[in-house]
């Protein structure tokens, strides 16, 4: 499952600059899935969405960080833990309840991400 960082976040932005994919993105931010990544051209995102890599999409929220769940593979392939979770002071970063993936997807979607 993706992480999400709930509204106790205290805007801190520990977790930002720990994220492999780039997932993470202050609130109000426009983000693209081209963003730290290899992707070029046109990307499938969640819910058979197209989109044009470096086209940018609606911040998922406005007022405090959050986590592009299209992007984040829980670091799996990167770390052992979700990075923005061990380095969140107030315990935001948490598993997101409506969405089951296995490791199999999170490592798939990790290598769409980096070609």
């Amino acid at each position: 499952m993706a992480i999400i960082i709930t509204d106790e976040c205290i805007n801190c932005g520990a977790c930002e600059p720990e994220c492999p994919n780039n997932a993470i993105y202050e609130g109000g931010i426009e983000w693209s899935i081209a963003d730290g990544t290899t992707i070029t051209g046109t990307y499938m995102l969640e819910g058979d969405v197209e989109v044009e890599a470096q086209a940018k999409q609606a911040p998922v929220s406005d007022e405090f960080y959050f986590i592009v769940p299209d992007k984040c593979t829980e670091c799996v392939g990167f770390h052992e833990e979700p990075q923005c979770a061990a380095v969140c002071p107030v315990d935001c970063c948490v598993p997101d309840p409506d969405r089951s993936e296995t490791e199999e997807i999170l490592l798939a979607r990790k290598e769409r991400l980096h070609l």
